[in-house]
């Protein structure tokens, strides 16, 4: 177990999960859609207040990478196998993401500002499916001087797998690249998850993603996802198992080690493609009356997905793993989960 420790390092947004059954009136209001991530402009704003007064929220611990580095503990089962890092506030909300990340058994290594509250993210529930509007706040403002000071750089050699959800390009990219070019030159894997539209649909966006592809081993996302990447680069398709494949063989850094990539598709099989094969993976379905929250299904099966990698496990059982993850969070409120995971042998 020893050979596991700050084996998995996530970087990116933490955020305190606002998180709340709301109505369809409530979405109108702020012209939110169900399934989509957007940051929170000046007419969201309001958003988090109303939600705090009016709708009895939970608060949980999230922000995507941290969400998925949470899971990905919490299938290991070893405490310290991960480690973490992104921006916080000086404040209540800071407090309670850095206690919730030492009791999961997550090392964080948290810059903290002195000048700007914890980011928060709404998360507003509708029929099982929500809609994120995320007020990075704090998370704004993670630079790379924080990652480069000796004792955080000590996390990042001693990480043999690195993971950022592709929110994190909006805040520091050229973290991003740093650790993603540390990966490739020692042989280490590197991990990446488009995470949202918009990330492909904004130029500036778009460019940071396409800059660290080649040092992708591992790239995430969903069937939307997928084909917003394709419009974007104008490859005329939507077809999701072609989408996989063509990205899976753009040029890459080190050649030595093929990229794969993974597409969920909610209850629809998951797509893998590596090796210039294709491949999907059924997903058990859950009875509707199960279904509580998709907030963090994705994050989920990339923590699962994550869990499998670090200890030596193949894409298969990645997968099955990640779908198991996915499976126990959408039957909870909140990316949550209970005190022990199936059991798994790391012989």
């Amino acid at each position: 177990m020893a050979g596991l420790q700050g084996v998995l390092l996530g970087m990116g947004n933490p955020l305190l999960d606002i998180s709340a059954v709301v109505d369809q009136a409530m979405l109108d209001k702020y012209k939110l859609k169900l399934g989509n991530q957007i940051l929170a402009e000046e007419e969201h704003l309001p958003l988090f207040k109303e939600l705090t007064d009016e709708h009895k929220p939970a608060f949980i611990a999230g922000g995507a990478t941290q969400n998925s580095i949470r899971i990905a503990q919490w299938m290991l089962q070893v405490p310290g196998a991960t480690t973490y890092m992104g921006s916080v506030g000086k404040d209540e909300y800071g407090s309670i993401l850095a206690a919730a990340a030492a009791k999961d058994g997550v090392q964080v290594r948290y810059h903290v500002d002195p000048e700007v509250p914890t980011g928060t993210c709404a998360a507003c529930i509708v029929g099982g499916e929500r809609s994120l509007v995320a007020n990075l706040a704090a998370a704004n403002n993670y630079k790379i001087d924080h990652l480069l000071k000796p004792e955080n750089w000590a996390a990042v050699e001693a990480a043999r797998v690195i993971y950022s959800a592709g929110f994190f390009i909006t805040v520091s990219p050229d973290s991003m690249l740093k650790v993603a070019q540390h990966a490739a030159a020692n042989d280490k894997q590197y991990a990446l998850n488009i995470s949202a539209p918009f990330i492909v649909e904004v130029p500036p966006f778009r460019a940071a993603l396409n800059q660290l592809l080649p040092y992708v081993d591992f790239l995430f996302g969903n069937e939307t996802e997928a084909r917003a990447y394709a419009a974007a680069a104008e490859w005329g398709t939507e077809d999701v198992e072609e989408i996989a494949l063509r990205i899976s063989r753009l040029p890459k850094e080190n050649g030595a080690r093929p990229r794969t990539v993974i597409f969920t598709q909610g209850a629809d099989p998951t797509v893998v493609a590596v090796h210039g094969k294709v491949a999907l993976f059924p997903v058990v379905r859950l009875p509707a009356e199960k279904l509580v929250d998709t907030n963090g299904a994705g994050d989920s099966f990339v923590g699962g997905f994550l869990s499998q990698l670090v200890a030596g496990k193949g894409v298969e059982e990645g997968v099955r793993a990640g779908h198991y993850a996915a499976s126990i969070v959408v039957q909870r409120s909140g990316c949550t989960f209970p005190d022990l995971p199936y059991n798994f042998s790391w012989a």
